[in-house]
């Protein structure tokens, strides 16, 4: 009987060991029937594997390219951010994140808390020389306020959580024990030698209200060789139910479901992240794109001043070579094109760094890819200027940004995750009283001993405690040897300034975060405010910008003319040239700073998205189910 106990204990302990080996290293793949059989009982215990990481582009990419160059209109450059943007993809992990976060807590681990730092889309190459309509920043020049954002609680004080997982812990002790005695009146012999097999399992739960339960088994099997022992060898066996309430600190569950309720507000935090996310790289992403337009624009203005250079610098050489004009104007006319064809040379580098910060931006691989890297993009898109603009007042459109503004949400949500860690510093304030009762059986059985006695004696032994270790637990099963108790344990810390200090930081960071909101707010109706306000001034620069480019259009004919009947001067034509190449520059800039206020005030007002038609669900996954739009 005692080989059979200490096999059943070895098996015990060899479970165990089982079970906790699956922490240390990665469990082989399940392919025999055994694995299969038993992944149920060892599930817990195993590494859960994910999927790499993606860094194949999608197949719109290859779509849109035609004889090595790369059609773009604004809808595809939307879709390929969604699809490959490496921003909104690292992003995509911040969800998944937090719900691993709320297992954790649901557990009654202590929170790690979410990310919500926003990462600024690309900006673009440079400005232009007339003023420029680039930015150091793509996303924050258009949203104002859609930078990183930062206030997660993390419950680092309070009363402490429960462990809401239930632990099962096993242990078996095999021992030897030799003592020399000074007195062997007792023990009947001067040196004792016990042998010993203890096991022992317990199984413990605690709960929301403050409750933990214990039940705990142990054995213990002995033989000694003391002839005054009547049992030997014996067993002593026992199983204990204890419970302990919190009564005053850490007590209900409102206190100790708090890291759960803030894991769950983090889930909602981090799908906003992941919005302000998609917003902030579509915003940049339209930028960029709009940019791109006008840096293409920009090169076909400095082509025409290069054209016209070229056209006076002909004509003058004529007029040279029948001797109605003097050289030195072959020079002057010369130089110009010099000039002319160095800006033309500037404004083209300015698009191919555009057109490769765009391609880096809409592919995972940048420009690694030599088909995406030697393409030039062809926006099939313009830049259009309505002929009215219909615009909300003012404070609807406050009033629109106050509900989608996802990182005032946040803030919203940040501050209820202080007021719960709140909740759990005042619990701390409370002395430690806790109530316990437990109920304990007791067991004993063995066999006579057959070491003879000392001094003749008969030993007398109870026939109740003869047997064997069934024996002992037919004892527990009728509680022939109960034992009971109740108490309390009270701590109270004398002057428990931790407590204090930790009530006080956390409502002094609550006030804040009140603050903070306050400013957010202030910000988003300031913002709201300018936005309006840049759009109409860049509606009103471009009809002035296209105004005054019809004039100089005027003015150099004008001046052509007359330079053609001997009444002007190379001078004034070049001037008017110059003037007209610099006016048609400024139109072009205008109509950037249009794209850019317009972008601006959908971001601030909280419509980007609902404008360009971006649907959250298909950012969420990475595949943008509207097809490529038809290349020309």
């Amino acid at each position: 009987m005692k080989t059979l106990r200490e096999s059943l204990a070895v098996l015990c302990l060899s479970l165990t060991l089982t079970s906790t080996a699956g922490f240390a290293q990665q469990a082989p793949p399940l392919t025999t029937s055994l694995d299969k059989n038993t992944y149920w009982l060892t599930k817990n215990y195993r590494p859960r594997d994910f999927d790499s990481v993606r860094m194949n582009n999608s197949n719109r990419l290859e779509a849109l390219l035609r004889a090595g160059k790369l059609y773009l209109s604004l809808q595809d450059s939307i879709a390929l951010t969604l699809e490959n943007n490496i921003d909104i993809e690292i992003q995509r992990y911040g969800p998944e994140l937090a719900r691993y976060d709320f297992a954790r807590a649901s557990a009654g681990g202590q929170i790690r808390g979410v990310s919500t730092a926003v990462t600024q889309g690309a900006s673009s190459a440079v400005n232009l020389i007339t003023g420029g309509f680039g930015t150091g920043n793509g996303g924050q020049a258009a949203g104002g306020g859609t930078g990183s954002a930062t206030g997660t609680v993390f419950q680092v004080t309070g009363s402490a959580i429960p462990n809401l997982d239930p632990v099962l812990a096993t242990s078996y002790f095999h021992s030897k024990a030799s003592n020399p005695q000074t007195n062997s009146f007792v023990t009947g012999i001067s040196a004792l030698v016990v042998n010993s097999d203890q096991f022992n399992t317990s199984l413990q739960k605690q709960f929301l209200t403050g409750t933990t339960m214990n039940l705990a088994y142990g054995s213990t099997s002995s033989g000694t060789n003391s002839p005054n022992s009547d049992l030997n060898p014996f067993t002593r066996s026992n199983v204990q139910l204890q419970l302990t309430q919190r009564l005053l600190q850490g007590f209900g569950k409102a206190i100790n479901n708090r890291n759960i309720r803030v894991a769950r507000n983090n889930l909602k935090v981090s799908d906003l992240t992941f919005k302000l996310q998609v917003i902030t790289t579509v915003s940049a992403t339209i930028n960029l794109y709009w940019d791109l337009v006008s840096f293409n624009q920009d090169v076909t203005v400095k082509q025409k001043a290069v054209d016209l250079a070229k056209k006076l610098y002909e004509d003058n050489k004529k007029q040279v070579e029948i001797g109605t004009l003097a050289p030195i104007e072959i020079v002057r006319a010369e130089a110009e094109v010099a000039r002319t064809q160095q800006d033309l040379t500037v404004s083209e580098t300015q698009l191919l760094q555009q057109e490769a910060i765009i391609k880096n931006s809409l592919s995972r691989s940048g420009i690694a890819s030599p088909s995406v890297a030697d393409a030039r993009i062809i926006p099939t898109d313009q830049i259009r200027v309505p002929t009215s603009e219909e615009l909300k007042p003012v404070t609807e459109l406050v009033q629109e940004a106050l509900t989608n503004r996802p990182e005032l949400e946040q803030t919203k949500l940040n501050i209820i995750n202080t007021k719960i860690g709140i909740q759990g510093s005042k619990s701390a304030l409370l002395p430690t009283l806790d109530a316990t009762a437990s109920m304990t059986n007791n067991g004993l059985a063995g066999a006579i001993s057959n070491l003879p006695v000392a001094g003749g004696r008969i030993r007398q032994v109870d026939p109740f405690f003869i047997g064997d270790y069934f024996t002992a637990l037919g004892q527990l099963a009728k509680r022939n040897f109960p034992d009971y108790a109740v108490g309390f344990n009270l701590n109270i810390p004398l002057r428990n300034r931790a407590a204090q200090a930790d009530y006080a930081n956390d409502t002094l960071r609550l006030r804040q975060q009140e603050l903070q909101e306050q400013r957010q707010i202030n910000q988003i109706r300031l913002d709201i405010t300018n936005a309006a306000i840049g759009l109409q001034q860049a509606r009103a620069r471009h009809e002035s910008a296209v105004k005054s480019r019809r004039l100089q259009e005027q003015t150099l004919e004008a001046e052509q003319k007359k330079y053609a009947l001997g009444s002007s001067t190379i001078f004034l034509v070049i001037q008017a040239q110059r003037d007209l190449a610099t006016s048609q520059g400024v139109e072009v800039t205008a109509l950037a700073n249009y794209s850019r206020a317009k972008n601006s005030m959908d971001v601030v007002s909280g419509r980007l998205l609902e404008v360009n038609s971006v649907s959250l669900e298909e950012a969420t996954k990475g595949i943008v189910t509207r097809a490529p739009t038809v290349i020309p």
